[in-house]
């Protein structure tokens, strides 16, 4: 059996630290907001290269606190990809505004930053709705191209929130998600690459004005303390175990970076000419969230897989505008269809940085024999 993420493993390295760091909280007894939390943020923000972070209750919260900072609201479109998870959409549904979806490119699988600006202009020309914010997503591990991004962005004065719960301090032109955009956000849920053990996420941005709305979210719309509430927020504060456990994570990332792209290339060798592998772009290093592929035999090899102990997944095989819950938004089959032709082909095989080259070479003759 080969796991499809490994987190025993990474466990047992890290078991004593976490361990002490679990107990050193038990001990002292501030389960909210303990003085792990603020440790946290001081180091993920340094490593992100970001101003100000802000730990919060899980990724979703994180996108919610983004888009209620930023005052989206009924009326506003966010311009966003139909090809993530739905925690994405979801939000920008939560707060009343319009999600407005954008196709993907064919190689990167993110936003397309041509077909973004053609999406913008629509929206504008139509006088329906008020085109409020963008929010991009960091799929898979590799940032969105903001040097395409961000100048339509600022044409059009809409600010970018930085979707990279799956892209923790991944690499784009010298910088790290998620400082890319106006406010970044990030989960820490277990299989992400920076994993804690339960649920986690955070926020970031260099804005003061925005951090401090941020602030006030975070803690049910609080002003000077918790009973003086200047606007409606939320309870979505960070656990103090959750933020000892990933500050003794954080400190062997940069470490299960660069194995999970070891794990990537020796992928990228074994698989080459059998199916649709990743693209890597210049400029640009992912954290390797998930290795997934494409091919029109995938059913087949995700069942010769299966059957050899080897489990496989698939993201996403419905896009956003194709769901139930989005049926009201009026979009139908062939609207989006780069994302509907890549979501019908692509799937995941078992990623992690302790994965060992014989068990990537035993998974791509297992897809060779069926290519």
């Amino acid at each position: 059996m080969i796991p499809f993420i490994d987190l025993n493993k990474q466990y047992r390295r890290l078991e004593k630290d976490i361990d002490k760091a679990i107990k050193n909280v038990l001990e002292h007894g501030k389960y909210i907001l303990g003085p792990e939390v603020a440790e946290l943020e001081t180091q993920l923000a340094a490593f992100a290269g970001s101003r100000h972070c802000l730990g919060c209750a899980n990724g979703t919260d994180a996108l919610l606190m983004a888009l209620m900072a930023l005052d989206v609201k009924p009326g506003d479109a966010v311009f966003t990809t139909p090809f993530t998870f739905f925690a994405t959409v979801e939000t920008i549904a939560l707060v009343g505004a319009t999600p407005v979806f954008v196709d993907i490119e064919e190689d990167t699988y993110n936003i397309d930053p041509l077909k973004l600006r053609q999406s913008i202009e629509k929206i504008k020309s139509e006088g329906t709705l008020k085109p409020k914010a963008i929010v991009t997503v960091d799929l898979f591990g590799l940032c969105a191209d903001y040097n395409r991004i961000l100048p339509i962005a600022a044409e059009f004065s809409l600010p970018v929130i930085e979707d990279a719960a799956q892209a923790m301090g991944a690499g784009y032109e010298g910088k790290r998600a998620p400082s890319l955009g106006t406010i970044g956000c990030t989960s820490f849920f277990p299989a992400k690459p920076l994993g804690c053990y339960g649920d986690g996420g955070a926020v970031f941005t260099d804005d003061d004005e925005l951090h401090a709305k941020l602030n006030s979210i975070l803690v049910h719309g609080r002003g000077s303390d918790k009973y003086d509430n200047v606007r409606i927020g939320l309870n979505a504060r960070l656990d103090t175990i959750q933020a000892a456990i990933l500050l003794e994570k954080l400190k062997v990332y940069e470490e299960e970076i660069r194995l999970r792209q070891r794990v990537a290339t020796t992928y990228m060798r074994e698989l080459d000419g059998l199916v649709k592998l990743p693209v890597m772009p210049q400029g640009y290093s992912s954290v390797w969230a998930q290795f997934c592929v494409m091919s029109e035999k995938h059913s087949a090899m995700q069942q010769a897989l299966n059957d050899n102990g080897i489990p496989t997944a698939r993201y996403y095989p419905i896009p956003m505008h194709l769901l139930k819950a989005m049926e009201y938004l009026g979009y139908k089959s062939g609207d989006m269809p780069v994302s509907e032709a890549v979501s019908k082909d692509i799937f995941a095989l078992p990623m992690h940085p302790y994965m060992n080259d014989d068990d990537i070479k035993k998974i791509g003759r297992i897809i060779a024999s069926i290519a």
